[in-house]
């Protein structure tokens, strides 16, 4: 593996890290000097800007049919599996609802849309950006039904956010993206229909990580960076780990419709390397209750992904070299 050089770092930075750095940044400056509600906002993200997107990138995506399906069955078996390994290890820890639900979202979910995207892109080109979308499209089908009921549980009205979940378009997006698809159905990708939905799509990117601003801007870090070890942890240790895994099984010769190109295994586990996503907090914020403890499920949640997303920033320069090296998949 060649040398990691000074120039490359610096590219990562540029290109991956500091547009999300500075668009949260002007979140955190709004939210400390103007009395900013983030609700109408979060409500704007999930029910028009995210379905938006997915319909968009579902139906322009250049990747195979047996491509797509693979690596959503990918996605399903990564998050299984650390949706499970983070809700053991925060118990064992003595988490409790509603701070439990954002542990394992925390834990177990990566921001591969506007961190991962980005990242994918920069390392891997066109095929990397294409994969990156379509793993933060399946991943979002699972936080908008799953992580919507971990967030939910710990209330009284658990049942009514699974209810809520139900009503979220996002998933229906995919559904009829996909029926269009299949069908051949899709409308020109630069007519005017399918321009205003990139237009309302791509603006979920930076409004999500205004939210992030928003909400880190009244978050109680001493408390909260306590708690945040054991999931930033198991997003930025275990999780590459067990992407690594599923991306290996899936190119050997044990799945003959595994992976026919290997970039799209390499972006993969750097899709699940990402730092904490930023959904989990629209999710705490729509439907987690505060709880009585010191710090709440969105102050938590908010400095899991700031600390990660810092952190990440040596470790996924490291994997990309691996990953290009062919070391890993």
């Amino acid at each position: 593996m060649s040398a990691i050089s000074i120039d490359a770092l610096l590219g990562i930075f540029a290109t991956a890290i500091l547009p999300i750095v500075a668009i949260a940044a002007a979140g955190f400056v709004l939210g400390r000097s103007k009395d900013v509600d983030a609700g109408p906002l979060n409500t704007i993200t999930i029910y028009v800007l995210v379905p938006a997107l997915v319909f968009h990138t579902l139906v322009t995506t250049p990747l195979s049919g047996g491509t797509v399906l693979l690596v959503a069955v990918g996605v399903v078996a990564f998050t299984t599996v650390m949706v499970l390994l983070a809700g053991g290890t925060g118990r064992l820890a003595g988490r409790t609802e509603p701070l439990l639900g954002a542990f394992v979202l925390a834990g177990a979910f990566s921001n591969a849309g506007n961190f991962g995207i980005p990242l994918s892109e920069f390392a891997f080109g066109a095929t990397g950006r294409s994969t990156a979308v379509l793993y933060a499209a399946v991943q979002g089908v699972l936080l908008y039904t799953v992580g919507t009921y971990v967030a939910a549980r710990g209330s009284a009205s658990a049942f009514a956010g699974v209810k809520r979940a139900a009503k979220i378009p996002l998933v229906y997006a995919v559904i009829v993206a996909l029926a269009v698809r299949w069908l051949g159905l899709a409308p020109p990708v630069d007519s005017a229909a399918m321009s205003t939905l990139q237009l309302v799509g791509d603006s979920s990117i930076p409004v999500m990580l205004l939210i992030l601003g928003i909400q880190l801007s009244g978050t109680n870090y001493g408390a909260a960076l306590r708690g945040v070890l054991v999931p930033n942890a198991l997003k930025l240790a275990v999780a590459p780990a067990v992407g690594a895994a599923i991306a290996m099984l899936f190119s050997s010769t044990l799945v003959p419709l595994g992976f026919e190109n290997p970039t799209v295994a390499r972006v993969f586990v750097l899709e699940c390397a990402a730092p904490s996503a930023v959904t989990p907090i629209i999710l705490v914020g729509e439907f987690s209750e505060r709880g009585d403890g010191p710090v709440s499920p969105s102050e938590f949640a908010s400095t899991a992904i700031l600390t990660s997303t810092l952190l990440s920033i040596p470790i996924l320069t490291v994997l990309i070299a691996l990953l290009r090296a062919g070391v890993i998949v």
